[in-house]
């Protein structure tokens, strides 16, 4: 069904795909507003609208409330159309997220075990939990429409490719999982996928440029630019977290010193807290340490969410930092919004408020006074609402 609206490149199939994207953007519209918005006649809007429904994209939601008069019938998306995956991996895990047409997520499966590698054997044992996965979460394989799949570090969307899960020119990672699935696939960066949903979730509250900053064990980015994901010449922008920045001459993964990433990210975080330790310093991750001499990120985010003094410690100086690079964004993008997401959004207002006040200490008064700085709503689920929400566009062309 989408497939051959897809495949239609004549000029009233256009039109049903701008149609489409109006039902996304405004969630429904009544026939004179789709006439005044796309420009064509009501008989034709009228007669394209009829075609929709008939081939299952729209339905009818009822009358639109007016001050008089005849009511207008109002036409959104027909949420059983079918439905879209997204699917978030992470380092040791993955998450799935699964949203009907009209792009409301009516599933999320996370935290499935899964350490993907970069050899095809790896490729197909993931493609055959996903499938497990939906179908047994009650969406049979045949109604999945298309994916999106979205990893970290730096990722090609065009091309297919990930630089982390890289197995030579001739191989374009989206093949393998195109293949697999049997599927249409969407390839993103964790970081733009997070951006991507919560500019969706957000709606008209998101306004038209905004930063998303993703402040999990690395540091990534996000950005939205007059209401439109922004890749750079690449497809490789967002790499805030190898800012030079710093000067602390701290070895970053990517082989050179100073980046952001050293001094704000999980990773940061999780370094400082072992050094503390090692100097003495008291907390309730002391009994773990002193028994094998060593502790997982997620240790210290329980020991922030339990108010422990050295990992609130801790946060406050990623905060701080952050906020040194955020001031700088906002310096040169001036935008109207800045999400923080990722794990160590645990440390709510512990990690919000050295942000802020680093941004106010470090940032152009003119310029920071129109951004507003929020945590996430979304939380683990904004990758996933991100990899579903473009395969649905990318599927019906509206991207």
């Amino acid at each position: 069904m989408a497939i051959s609206l897809l495949q239609d490149t004549s000029k009233n199939a256009q039109i049903k795909r701008e149609i489409l994207r109006l039902c996304i953007k405004y969630r429904a519209f009544s026939i004179s507003e789709f006439s005044h918005e796309l420009g064509i006649s009501v008989p034709t809007v009228t007669k394209l609208i009829a075609e929709l429904i008939d081939e299952g994209f729209l339905q009818d939601e009822g009358k639109l409330g007016t001050s008089g008069g005849r009511k207008p019938s109002i036409y959104g998306l027909r949420p059983e159309a079918g439905y879209f995956l997204g699917i978030d991996v992470t380092r040791h895990h993955f998450h799935i997220a699964i949203t009907d047409f009209k792009g409301t997520m009516i599933q999320f499966i996370q935290d499935i075990e899964f350490v993907l590698e970069a050899n095809q054997e790896s490729f197909r044992n993931i493609c055959r939990r996903v499938k497990d996965e939906v179908i047994a979460a009650g969406i049979p394989w045949f109604n999945v429409l298309a994916a999106g799949i979205s990893l970290s570090g730096r990722v090609n969307p065009e091309k297919g490719y990930s630089l982390t899960y890289f197995m030579g020119e001739d191989i374009p990672i989206k093949d393998l999982f195109q293949h697999e699935l049997n599927i249409p696939v969407t390839l993103e960066n964790d970081s733009r996928a997070m951006t991507y949903g919560e500019y969706m979730y957000l709606g008209p509250d998101a306004g038209s440029n905004m930063l998303f900053i993703n402040l999990s064990w690395g540091l990534g980015m996000g950005m939205i630019l007059d209401g439109k994901l922004y890749y750079g010449e690449s497809g490789y922008s967002g790499e805030i977290g190898h800012f030079p920045l710093l000067n602390n001459d701290v070895i970053c993964r990517c082989g050179k010193v100073g980046c952001l990433e050293t001094g704000a990210s999980g990773s940061a975080l999780h370094r400082w807290i072992l050094e503390k330790l090692k100097e003495g310093r008291q907390s309730s991750l002391s009994a773990s340490f002193n028994a094998d001499g060593e502790i997982e990120l997620e240790d210290i985010l329980t020991a922030i969410r339990e108010e422990d003094v050295l990992a609130i410690e801790g946060i406050g100086n990623i905060g701080e930092t952050l906020g040194r690079g955020i001031a700088g964004l906002i310096n040169v993008f001036n935008p109207g919004l800045v999400v923080i997401g990722g794990r160590l959004i645990v440390g709510n207002d512990y990690l919000r408020l050295p942000i802020r006040t680093a941004v106010n200490r470090m940032s152009l008064s003119k310029v920071s006074r129109d951004t507003k700085i929020t945590l996430s709503k979304l939380d683990r689920k904004a990758a996933g609402l991100g990899d579903c929400l473009l395969s649905r566009d990318k599927l019906l062309s509206l991207a």
